[in-house]
């Protein structure tokens, strides 16, 4: 650590009230470049060659590898991890993009690895790109403008999301899935790799294919969750009816409900598909690009 540098005078090493040391002031390596107004908390590490814009906002312990850029306004949480070439806040890749100011949130403790691109957002929804807290980007990876990820996904290496794509907390997306924009990835679904996304996947479901499709309820998962037997019994049987038996949204509720089996994991998967239903090809959140 010898070659970096404190951007803010030492602020002391006496202990603050409660016996607890205050945090050292950020690192910033001679190389990189931190252009006036940008915001970085104690213990930021920037590592070299990186650029960091005018508008960031870094929150405390989070390290910058070498050559990671940061442009526009990026606000970054605690306690992230962002690796090589990482570029995050580039303008959005939408030919009707005019300049609006528009921005980045990522939450906490995040892993975002080599070559991982994040956009910011449009004007056309709320004008964020967001990430959440504990997710795992793996490289190559891009989300595009006005996307928003929950908490404790993962994008493995080369998964490519279009603009406005919903990613729920717990789902994982396997190397080189490619994710139609407008579509929603539902919670604790996986979808395998090299799948092509075109349709809104539920939660709990595993899908693959080209396009995907859900082939059975991501079990491992839910067990590894602490999902009750109970209710992956339910989701598993309300798989069955619905993608095997291709029995209807309706004639599935009742005979989940004659079977004591409408419990509120299963009522999350038939309310996430009767959205489906409502929108456009296969995709609830259609109706809002149709506005």
């Amino acid at each position: 650590m010898d070659d970096f540098q404190a951007t803010v005078p030492m602020r002391g090493d006496t202990p603050s009230c409660g016996g607890v040391l205050r945090g050292r002031p950020p690192l910033v390596h001679p190389s990189a470049v931190v252009e006036a107004g940008a915001q970085l908390a104690e213990d930021v590490t920037i590592g070299p060659f990186c650029w960091v814009s005018a508008g960031a906002v870094i929150g405390r312990g989070t390290v910058l590898e070498n050559h990671v850029t940061i442009m526009g306004d990026v606000h970054i949480g605690e306690q992230n991890h962002l690796f090589p070439n990482a570029v995050i806040g580039g303008e959005p890749q939408d030919v009707s993009y005019r300049g609006t100011r528009t921005r980045v949130d990522i939450g906490d403790g995040n892993v975002i690895r080599e070559s991982v691109t994040i956009n910011r957002a449009t004007e056309k929804e709320e004008g964020v790109t967001s990430i959440g807290n504990g997710n795992f980007l793996m490289a190559c990876s891009h989300v595009a403008h006005d996307c928003r990820i929950g908490d404790h996904c993962m994008l493995a290496n080369g998964t490519l999301l279009g603009g406005h794509v919903r990613v729920h907390s717990r789902a994982s997306l396997s190397g080189a899935v490619a994710v139609h924009h407008w579509a929603t990835i539902g919670g604790w679904s996986f979808v395998a790799g090299l799948s092509r996304v075109l349709h809104d996947v539920p939660p709990f479901m595993l899908c693959e294919g080209l396009p995907a499709r859900p082939r059975c309820i991501n079990v491992v998962a839910l067990k590894r969750g602490g999902f009750a037997n109970d209710a992956i019994e339910g989701v598993s049987e309300a798989h069955r009816l619905l993608f095997r038996a291709k029995v209807g949204l309706e004639p599935a509720r009742e005979i989940l409900r004659t079977k004591g089996m409408l419990l509120p994991d299963v009522l999350q998967l038939l309310e996430f598909l009767a959205r489906q239903q409502e929108g456009r090809h296969g995709r609830a959140r259609e109706r809002r690009r149709a506005a």
